[in-house]
């Protein structure tokens, strides 16, 4: 293999995530089988040709489109690079926010704090990488070995039992070190709130579990924020009284000195509750989907007549686990899977028992290296932009936006948010990558570049598509999903849609801002909505290129709303948007920028386009 091949298989769908190049109800396995066979993979093709457009990419339209990114994406990166400059008079204002880089002669911007923590523990995570697969290896040869006794290459049911409970106890074990390790004594707080949910699940009365479910998790996010994590010193105040100086014989001062003693033994990130988010939504699977398989009428394998050791996704998601699997023992296995606690991506626990019972097949050692190569390759690349962009240091030294250029300003914006996507892809991929090698096969969270999203409604299936899965299987179809066929049912569907973004708004971080920014997408949704309406593609089918121009004007001004909307939720702020918006439209040179931005996203468009056209023609819709 080249290594020009090589490197298009890095960056192949199918590297990504084999859910990409496959359908849900495609077990893998056949996959494998019809790996080699050429007359199956033209048919597949075949199938898919007549609904894609032929090839633009070799048309006088596109060289036309080639021409204009040659020019704009430098100058895109020159703009970011010049405004950080040491040269530039308002370089000094943020320089103290630099530190030495690695590269000669230049500083990093390591100003992001969740980005910063992310770096320096990139060599322990890597290490845990390593250490935590050879450890169940060792587990599973010394302590728990499972005695093969078929003959076959696939599993008996008592086989694959084996299995799920060598894998399980292993993962149960590392999870109480692994709390510990993480948070200390407050490794006990997170396993109350586990177990109380656990006794939701499986005391109360079927009809209930639902609410309940809902109301013990949300209650938790909030109790979690306004509590700051329950801190053992608080609740001793609030139990003995404040301490009061210079009485020794008070047992209240006491208690709160062996309350603070303990919260001095927070582990390695005392602040537990900061990343407990993700946490909360697996209690919340494993509730609704323990709810769902009461009622197990055609879910089982067998009804099904399907193999339980080659199931497709949706068969992995959709099937409950067995009732026996429902244990408190598989609960905390899944709820703290080592690789997966932190920052997901996020799997049901109906998937993760299926593949502790079964090996997925998705799962290769050649795919798993090239998405290692992928990550460092993805890690390589921030380092490079923070290297030479210091756009994240600007934003946090209170600039006076005034003082930039309208391009500028509009560039630094741009920047901003892919700095964003990438240092939460980093740690997404990352905690994947340890999952694959252990042996669990989550979603991928990113599918596309930041910059590869026109759509308002396709880019929430492209960013942190786990959550958006699993905000689907949860909130949005229990809620009834959304139809715009009368108007009632268009005011239930936009209901539907506020309540699934105030919810996400409030997971992330119960903030205004963030609640802004999660009604602010529902609004801009509302825009793409009523033109999909207004210009259906049916009546359009005899004019396909002007439907294409009308299509990309409509995308150019999505983009538009969606940087904003992202710009107030998670970099600046809403004061920080008027700012920038202010600056770069108070002069005329703000309006021939803005109008040369528009022409540049516009064949932007049309580019991102023709790269799913290319996707159909191999049979490859991800719906993003």
């Amino acid at each position: 293999m080249g290594v020009f091949s090589f490197f298009r298989k890095i960056y192949d769908l199918d590297t990504l995530d084999t859910r990409f190049t496959i359908s849900t109800s495609t077990p893998y396995k056949t996959v494998i089988e019809a790996r080699d066979d050429a007359v199956a993979s033209k048919e597949r093709a075949a199938k898919f040709n007549g609904k894609a457009h032929p090839s633009r990419w070799n048309t006088p339209e596109f060289y036309l489109y080639y021409l204009v990114l040659v020019l704009a994406i430098p100058y895109m990166f020159w703009v970011a690079y010049d405004a950080s400059s040491p040269t530039d008079p308002k370089y000094r204002k943020y320089q103290h926010l630099l530190t030495d880089g690695w590269i000669p002669g230049r500083k990093i911007d390591a100003s992001d704090a969740q980005y910063r923590t992310f770096r320096s523990n990139i060599p322990y995570m890597a290490a845990l990488l390593v250490f935590h697969p050879l450890l169940r290896r060792v587990y599973n040869a010394i302590i728990y070995p499972i005695k093969v006794t078929g003959q076959s290459a696939r599993p008996t049911p008592e086989e694959a039992d084996q299995r799920l409970n060598q894998r399980a106890s292993f993962d149960f074990g590392f999870a109480l070190i692994y709390l510990v390790a993480l948070h200390g004594v407050s490794a006990l707080k997170i396993l109350v709130i586990l177990y109380m949910n656990y006794q939701v699940a499986t005391t109360l009365p079927r009809k209930y579990i639902p609410v309940a479910t809902w109301v013990f998790n949300i209650g938790t996010l909030f109790a979690n924020e306004l509590c700051k994590g329950y801190k053992f010193g608080d609740i001793a105040v609030l139990l003995a009284g404040p301490p009061v100086k210079n009485n020794l014989l008070d047992s209240g001062p006491a208690l709160v000195s062996w309350g603070r003693w303990l919260d001095s033994y927070g582990g390695l990130m005392g602040r537990w509750e900061i990343l407990f988010n993700i946490t909360v939504l697996r209690l919340i699977s494993f509730n609704l989907d323990y709810y769902w398989s009461l009622d197990r009428r055609s879910y089982s394998p067998i009804e099904k007549q399907v193999d339980p050791a080659a199931l497709s996704e949706r068969d992995r998601v959709s099937i409950p686990a067995q009732a026996k699997d429902f244990s408190f023992r598989n609960y905390i296995a899944y709820a703290i899977y080592a690789p997966l606690y932190l920052t997901g991506p996020i799997i049901t626990f109906n998937d993760f028992i299926s593949q502790l019972r079964y090996k997925p097949a998705s799962i290769e050692t050649t795919r798993t290296i090239r998405y290692a190569v992928r990550f460092a390759l993805t890690l390589l690349a921030m380092e490079v932009i923070l290297h030479y962009d210091y756009v994240q240091a600007i934003s946090k030294a209170n600039p006076v936006w005034g003082e930039y250029t309208a391009a500028q300003l509009s560039l630094l914006s741009y920047f901003n948010l892919h700095l964003i996507w990438l240092k939460l892809l980093l740690p997404w991929r990352l905690f994947r990558l340890w999952s694959l090698v252990d042996g669990v096969d989550p979603p991928e969270n990113m599918i596309r570049c930041v910059s590869d999203n026109w759509s308002t409604l396709a880019f929430w299936r492209s960013w942190h598509r786990s959550f958006y899965r699993w905000s689907l299987r949860y909130i949005y179809v229990p809620l009834g999903g959304s139809s715009f066929r009368t108007a009632k049912d268009a005011a239930r569907s936009i209901l539907t849609y506020v309540l699934v973004f105030t919810f996400v708004a409030l997971w992330h971080d119960i903030q205004l801002h963030l609640l802004i920014w999660g009604w602010l997408v529902v609004f801009f949704m509302l825009p793409e909505m009523a033109a999909g309406f207004l210009f259906p593609k049916r009546k359009w089918e005899n004019r396909p290129t002007a439907y294409r121009m009308i299509c990309c004007v409509g995308a150019v001004a999505n983009i538009l709303m969606m940087m904003m909307a992202n710009l107030v939720g998670f970099a600046v702020g809403v004061d920080g948007l008027e700012r920038i918006i202010a600056g770069i439209f108070r002069d005329f040179s703000g309006f021939t920028f803005i109008i040369g931005a528009c022409l540049a996203l516009f064949v932007g468009v049309q580019v991102m386009f023709e790269i799913r056209e290319s996707e159909a023609r191999r049979g490859i819709n991800l719906k993003c």
